[in-house]
């Protein structure tokens, strides 16, 4: 039961993290939109929440194997899991950000960030309301 408990915790943590990591690339691609020369990034959520849940390893990675050993970084905590933005349109000072794209990708995110601190909020609460003896109300 245990297992099962931190299992789902471990997992809403990392696609809490990543999602966190998400947030801040979108909200440099749109602070930097008038920057010429600059480059959105992004991340493909799917594939770095497997590579940091450990569903499928992570390219080019270093293994540990000791216990002691510091564990690599994975997902989009790599700059290898970090993409370039395809850009809509081509512009004059070679500014790769997508305004339009960028706000509905970070309100996107946010409501998905929200979504994952509830879920995690939740699963807290029904555990600590499991542990209540009968005699607490």
């Amino acid at each position: 039961m245990l297992n099962r408990l931190t299992d789902t915790l471990n997992f809403q943590t990392q696609a809490l993290t990543l999602r966190a990591e998400r947030q801040r690339l979108l909200a440099s691609n749109i602070a930097n939109a008038d920057t010429p020369g600059y480059q959105a990034r992004d991340i493909d959520f799917a594939r770095a929440l497997r590579e940091a849940t450990g569903e499928v390893g992570t390219p080019g990675a270093m293994a540990t194997t000791q216990r002691a050993h510091i564990a690599p970084l994975a997902g989009a905590r790599g700059e290898s899991g970090k993409e370039y933005a395809l850009q809509a349109q081509t512009s004059l000072d070679s500014n790769g950000v997508d305004m339009d794209r960028e706000r509905a990708s970070f309100a996107d995110n946010s409501v998905k960030y929200e979504a994952t601190l509830r879920f995690i909020n939740g699963a807290v609460r029904t555990t600590l309301d499991a542990m209540k003896s009968h005699t607490q109300g």
